[in-house]
């Protein structure tokens, strides 16, 4: 089998992840890094990981070049993307992780610089946005640039896309209890994006905005306009959950709506939405694979149109695994 070549430009929390679930595939593999630290310390911060523990194989730095399991990994310094040589090692799609390169504009200087590919992770203005289990399908082999749309999209879409698929959404709001990220604080300070978002992150419960119950509209267009929703930020490192609270076209009951995600998980959206019955919190999710896991005994409804869905996600891991699954199903349109 011929492996999809990946490189990952920024080796931040997510650009890490990804390399480390190309190690439990045989059909992927990370051929260059590119980001601005020095390779010692890309080196140190792939080998320990305070949330997903020691990297499962050896790591090493020899006389300035990264290894890893004995294989040579091309690690550059480059700030601008068109001088990465991609071609040069053969990379088929290229992982932006560094949140800069988000639009098709931007993301293009990766093609110009000799990728055939490219997967934004994160949103993107205009970039298509593509989820896993939910729209993958819809991908061509024109669209060259993509998105993986955020962590708590690819939660929420594949449960929105099953709720909807058989009993119709006719409104919604979503909250997402989320996990501290990179961008917040240790103590209080200022912040770009709003004042609260600038107190200390270890210490708050912060109230924040989010895009991704809009972005279900672009993935799913039948729920344009249909979900909206915000997010609390809360003192944990990883591993997020997603309150839906929806109000359904069809009547039922909440034991058949946990009957046909149950169903949904064991088959066509297996590996993408999980279920589960047990008396689970959020430490149970580390390292997860899966971007929504439906939590059977968490939800509750008021009549037989009116419901509280709960799904849980490791907003780092899950992300992570759906961006190389989306990146080996680009590459071979």
């Amino acid at each position: 089998m011929t492996k999809v070549k990946l490189g990952i430009n920024g080796f931040g929390r997510i650009g890490r992840i990804v390399f480390r679930e190309t190690f439990n595939r045989d059909n992927v593999e990370v051929v260059a890094i590119n980001d601005l630290l020095a390779v010692d310390h890309l080196a140190y911060l792939l080998k320990y990981d305070s949330v997903h523990g020691r990297f499962n194989g050896t790591v090493e730095v020899k006389d300035g070049q990264l290894y890893v399991n004995g294989k040579h990994i091309r690690v550059t310094a480059e700030k601008d993307p068109k001088g990465l040589k991609w071609d040069e090692v053969g990379v088929d799609v290229v992982a932006e992780c560094t949140g800069i390169f988000t639009t098709l504009e931007t993301a293009q200087a990766h093609i110009d610089g000799g990728a055939k590919k490219v997967i934004i992770s994160a949103p993107s203005a205009d970039a298509p946005m593509f989820v896993m289990g939910v729209n993958h399908e819809k991908a061509t082999a024109a669209d060259t640039i993509v998105s993986n749309a955020s962590c708590t999209t690819n939660c929420l879409a594949p449960l929105a896309k099953v709720i909807n698929d058989n009993f119709g959404i006719v409104e919604g709001l979503m909250t997402t209890i989320h996990a501290t990220t990179a961008t917040q604080l240790t103590v209080d300070g200022p912040s770009r994006k709003d004042f609260r978002g600038g107190r200390a992150a270890l210490l708050n419960i912060i109230p924040a905005s989010t895009g991704a119950a809009k972005a279900v509209g672009k993935v799913i267009p039948e729920l344009n306009g249909k979900l909206t929703g915000m997010s609390m930020r809360v003192p944990v490192a990883d591993v997020s959950v997603v309150d839906l609270t929806v109000k359904l076209s069809k009547e039922t009951t909440y034991e058949e709506i946990m009957s046909v995600l149950k169903n949904a998980s064991e088959t066509n959206m297996k590996g993408i939405l999980g279920f589960t019955e047990d008396d689970v919190v959020s430490q149970d999710f580390i390292s997860d694979s899966r971007t929504s896991i439906v939590d059977a005994k968490a939800g509750i409804g008021l009549n037989s149109t009116f419901f509280k869905i709960v799904s849980w996600y490791d907003n780092e891991y899950g992300y992570s695994s759906k961006l190389v699954d989306l990146s080996v199903h680009i590459a071979s349109l």
